[in-house]
């Protein structure tokens, strides 16, 4: 169930003529065989409308779509369920102010969107920097540490990428799961979480807070969960008992916010301190657990929003 972010960094350069003609059919051949793995789950996002792309400088989409011989990659595009701008795939409709992404010292907003849903980004190959089935970015994001104050992470992420067919073939495996499984809502995440996440234990009260999960929050919380899970698993609580290596930034609640949002009823009835948190973004995703050594496992107490904003 791909969204698939058009990397708007890709085109509008200066291009050969024949060369833009080259690297839009490629573009469209692309975007289509992503689509016929799953056409009904996959919707192409781009920061403008396709029909008003710039695909090098002057040459806008229109010449590319006037020339005959690719009247039939045109209409097997438009038949491909698209949005635009990238916002109208965010939790609310927002650009994200906490995180951002760039590559090669630029802002990338249709990758960094990628990276963000959990979705797949497609360029137009016009350059040969984009010929990768994998590309890396620097993310940047404000994060709160655990003496509450506010500073920022800086990270490398690797970004699922295509800009021609044979990049698919890296990427099948990952979008048949996603069709196969059909992991579309929260309620779903709840269903199988013994599957997905057999090293993460829930507190019941976690059903009503996947149950209600914004659609758009479904594969930023997937992902996170995803880390939590592959981070357990190879934990040893012998030799490592400070906990997992985490694939995100994790802290605790601090002072006040530690004894006013961080603990919950446990699985044995008793209050227990869930302060240590990571985040899912945009909007100030969290999810809430605490180590239980004795099952190598994390029990996961609350998932939503930073609690008390």
């Amino acid at each position: 169930m791909p969204l698939l972010f058009l990397n708007e960094r890709s085109y509008g350069s200066a291009c050969d003529p024949l060369d833009a003609d080259r690297a839009m059919t490629e573009f469209a051949r692309t975007a289509v065989a992503v689509a016929r793995v799953d056409r009904a789950g996959t919707t192409l996002v781009s920061d403008v409308p396709l029909k008003e792309l710039q695909v090098a400088d002057g040459y806008p989409v229109q010449k590319w779509m006037g020339n005959p011989k690719n009247r039939d990659s045109w209409q097997r595009l438009r038949l491909m369920q698209s949005k635009a701008p990238f916002k109208t795939v965010l939790p609310n409709g927002e650009d994200p102010f906490d995180i951002e992404y760039r590559y090669q010292g630029g802002v990338a907003k249709g990758l960094g969107g990628a990276h963000l849903m959990d979705g797949l980004g497609i360029s137009v190959p016009a350059q040969a920097c984009w010929d990768a089935s994998t590309m890396v970015l620097e993310c940047e994001q404000l994060v709160e540490s655990a003496d509450g104050s506010t500073g920022t992470w800086v990270s490398e992420v690797e970004v699922r990428h295509v800009s021609v067919e044979r990049h698919l073939d890296t990427h099948l495996a990952w979008i048949r799961a996603a069709r196969d499984t059909a992991v579309h809502t929260g309620a779903q995440l709840w269903e199988r979480r013994a599957d997905l996440f057999p090293h993460l234990q829930f507190l019941p009260r976690v059903e009503a807070d996947l149950r209600v999960l914004p659609q758009v929050w479904v594969g930023p919380v997937r992902r996170r969960l995803i880390e939590l899970e592959e981070a357990v698993a190879e934990w040893d609580p012998a030799t490592r008992p400070e906990g997992p290596q985490w694939r995100s930034w994790v802290t605790g609640e601090h002072g006040e916010r530690k004894r006013d949002y961080g603990w919950f009823t446990d699985l044995d009835g008793r209050p227990g301190l869930f302060d240590t948190h990571s985040r899912f973004t945009p909007d100030e995703g969290r999810v809430h657990f605490r180590l239980v050594p004795e099952d190598k496992a994390v029990r996961v107490a609350y998932l939503g929003r930073k609690r008390g904003i």
